[in-house]
């Protein structure tokens, strides 16, 4: 391994290699000029793809981008205390154009959110949101309870962190009441999606950044 000093290399060249990227791609130009200024060589026209020892495949650190971005919007909802989480769900459904009321610590019947577009639960449909911020999924028996206490025109909206098993989304299929259920992934496609419409406590608790990159 040599090295090679950036004096020795023309301002191209310099310009080539002064990315900030952790992994990047160095054009062929710039590699000949660094070999020339490492080997003393002048002839360009002599060299050989062995001698710029080209990699056989260039790794892109942007393929991934979308997918790695949501993995980490999930960390940072994961990071979150359960009052704080609750407070996230409800600022996603003023985005959506909903008014919401949210209950305080404490016994709350299985209904953490209150959300409705006149703010009074007057006009239908009402939407009533359970909240669980947990690593373990939540099973059947959660979901059966769940509609306890709703009215048949209500709508029931149920996140969990942590997923539902198979047999609680068979659970809420079989409701008599329509019940949705959201696990992390989909609350973070939901936020990323309707990010520009959330309110400043909803961003407060999800900052986040746009970046603007070429199709």
């Amino acid at each position: 391994m040599s090295t090679v000093g950036r004096d020795a290399l023309s301002i191209s060249t310099k310009n080539s290699l002064g990315a900030i990227l952790t992994i990047f791609r160095v054009p062929d130009d710039a590699e000949r000029d660094v070999l020339i200024a490492r080997t003393g060589v002048q002839s360009p026209p002599e060299l050989t793809k062995t001698d710029l020892e080209e990699p056989e495949k260039v790794v892109d650190p942007f393929a991934n981008i979308e997918e790695l971005a949501l993995e980490r919007v999930k960390d940072k909802i994961n990071s979150l205390a359960w009052d704080e989480m609750q407070d996230l769900v409800a600022a996603l459904l003023r985005a959506l154009g909903y008014r919401t009321s949210v209950s305080p610590p404490g016994a709350d019947r299985g209904k953490d959110i209150i959300a409705s577009k006149d703010g009074f639960g007057f006009e239908r449909p009402r939407i009533v949101v359970e909240v669980k911020h947990r690593q373990g999924p939540m099973g059947s028996h959660e979901i059966r309870s769940f509609p306890g206490g709703r009215h048949s025109d209500d709508r029931g909206l149920y996140v969990s962190t942590g997923g539902f098993t198979r047999e609680a989304r068979y659970e809420a299929e079989r409701a008599t009441t329509v019940t949705h259920l959201m696990s992390l992934d989909e609350l973070a496609k939901a936020l990323i999606d309707q990010y520009d419409s959330l309110d400043e406590d909803g961003r407060a608790l999800l900052p986040l950044s746009k970046i603007y990159w070429p199709d």
